[in-house]
C-alpha cells in the first residue's frame, strides 16, 4: 500500500463512520483523516488515535500505534489506554490527594494506591462529542464539578488536525471553578509498524538535562540532572542500550517510565523528542509548549492482549511520549502549575511529524 502524491497543501478529506457501542449502548463513532501523505483515525471513545499510517523509507504504508480493532476490545481493557486522551489529571497524583486554596480534595486511587490518569473513570473511557472541522476532528467532553472528585465543571476540547505526515493536537481547557488538569494523549508508538515486536532498537533524543526520579509507587522526588545517568538522552541512543542497568530508577519501573523536564520554554513550541527507526526509515518528532513529557517503554505490557494484527503486545511492544505538566504538580510547589482557573482557558500544543531517512 503506498499513499498518492497528493500535495500536502490540498486539504484534508475527513469521513466519518459508526464503529461500534459501549457496554452500555452509547454510539461510538470513528472520524478518517487523510492528508494524502498519512491517514489517522480517531474514536470517540477516549478520543483515541485508533491507527495511525505513515510510509517508510520505501514507500511502504505501515501503521505505526497500538490498538484494537473493536470498542469491546478497549473495553476490555482499562490498564493500557492505547491512544486516549487522558484526564481530568493525566499521570499520578500521590495519594489521590491535592489541595486548592486551603481546601483537601481526594479522588479515586487505582494504581498502587496513587490515582492514575484521572481515577477509576477518567476521560479515556468516556464516550466524547466528534465534530468535523477542516483536516480534522474536534473532541469535546465536558466534566462537571464533582466529577471523580474534581472540583468544577471543565470542558476539553482537543483538535486532531492532519498536514502531510503531521498530526497535531491543540487542547483548550476551561472550568467554572478553580481546578487542577493535566491532560495528554497517551499512544503507543512503534516505528516498524504495530505487531512488529520490541522498540529496543529504536533510537530516542530528548533535549532534557534534568527529569524528575519517583519513590517506588511512581510519585516524583524532585528534579534532579540526568547527566551521568541511563536518562541522558541528550545525544542520540539506542533505547535498549541502557534500560537494564542496575539503577534503581529504571528498577522501579521496570524500564523508563518517568517525566523528562524540558529545555525549552513553556507556551512555545520545542521539542520534546526525535524517534529513529534504523529498520524501517521512519522517523518521528514530536514538538510541544508543554514542559515535560512522560517517555515509556511499554514496561506493563506482558502479553495478556492481542492487537490490530493479532499480534501479542509483550513488554517494549511500544513506547509513548505523553507531553505533560508533571506528575502530581499540585503536590509540589516548584512544579510549573497545573490549576485551572474560571476565566483562564489553558490552551497547548503537540505535534506528531513524521518523516523518513535512508538507511546508513
Amino acid at each position: 500500500m503506498t499513499f498518492s502524491t497528493i500535495a500536502t497543501a490540498l486539504q484534508a478529506s475527513v469521513t466519518k463512520a459508526p464503529f461500534g457501542k459501549t457496554q452500555d449502548g452509547t454510539p461510538v463513532e470513528i472520524y478518517t483523516i487523510t492528508s494524502g501523505k498519512a491517514e489517522a483515525r480517531i474514536m470517540t471513545y477516549g478520543a483515541r488515535v485508533v491507527s495511525l499510517k505513515v510510509p517508510d523509507r520505501d514507500g511502504k504504508v505501515g501503521d505505526v500505534v497500538l490498538g484494537y480493532n473493536s470498542v469491546a476490545e478497549y473495553q476490555a481493557d482499562p490498564s493500557t489506554y492505547f491512544g486516549s486522551i487522558v484526564g481530568r489529571y493525566g499521570n499520578r497524583l500521590a495519594k489521590g490527594t491535592f489541595a486548592i486554596d486551603g481546601k483537601e480534595y481526594h479522588v479515586p486511587v487505582n494504581n498502587n494506591g496513587q490515582s492514575l490518569h484521572g481515577g477509576t473513570l477518567g476521560f479515556d473511557k468516556l464516550v466524547w462529542t466528534g465534530k468535523e472541522i477542516p483536516d480534522g476532528v474536534e473532541m469535546t467532553l465536558v466534566s462537571k464539578d464533582g466529577d471523580m472528585g474534581y472540583p468544577g465543571t471543565m470542558t476539553t476540547h482537543a483538535k486532531y488536525t492532519l498536514h502531510g505526515a503531521t498530526l497535531r493536537i491543540d487542547y483548550t481547557l476551561s472550568t467554572d471553578k478553580t481546578t487542577v488538569a493535566n491532560i495528554t494523549n497517551h499512544s503507543y508508538f512503534n516505528l516498524s509498524g504495530d505487531g512488529s515486536g520490541s522498540i529496543l532498537d529504536e533510537i530516542i533524543t530528548i533535549p532534557a538535562s534534568r527529569y524528575t526520579p519517583v519513590t517506588p509507587v511512581l510519585i516524583p522526588t524532585g528534579i534532579e540532572p540526568v547527566a551521568g545517568t541511563p536518562f541522558d538522552f541528550t545525544k542520540p541512543t539506542v533505547i535498549g542500550k541502557r534500560i537494564d542497568e542496575a539503577n534503581e530508577q529504571l528498577k522501579i519501573a521496570g524500564g523508563y517510565d518517568h517525566n523528562w523536564v524540558l529545555n525549552g520554554q513553556m507556551g512555545v513550541l520545542h521539542e520534546a523528542a526525535k524517534v529513529e527507526d534504523p529498520k524501517s526509515g521512519r522517523v518521528l518528532t514530536v514538538t510541544t509548549t508543554e514542559p515535560g513529557v512522560q517517555f515509556y517503554t511499554g514496561n506493563f505490557l506482558d502479553g495478556t492482549f492481542k492487537g490490530k494484527t493479532g499480534a501479542v503486545y509483550a513488554k517494549h511492544a511500544g513506547l509513548c511520549l505523553e507531553t505533560q505538566h508533571f506528575p502530581d504538580s499540585p503536590n509540589h510547589p516548584s512544579f510549573p502549575s497545573t490549576l485551572l482557573k474560571p476565566g483562564q482557558p489553558r490552551h497547548s500544543t503537540t505535534i506528531f511529524t513524521f518523516t523518513t531517512e535512508a538507511k546508513k
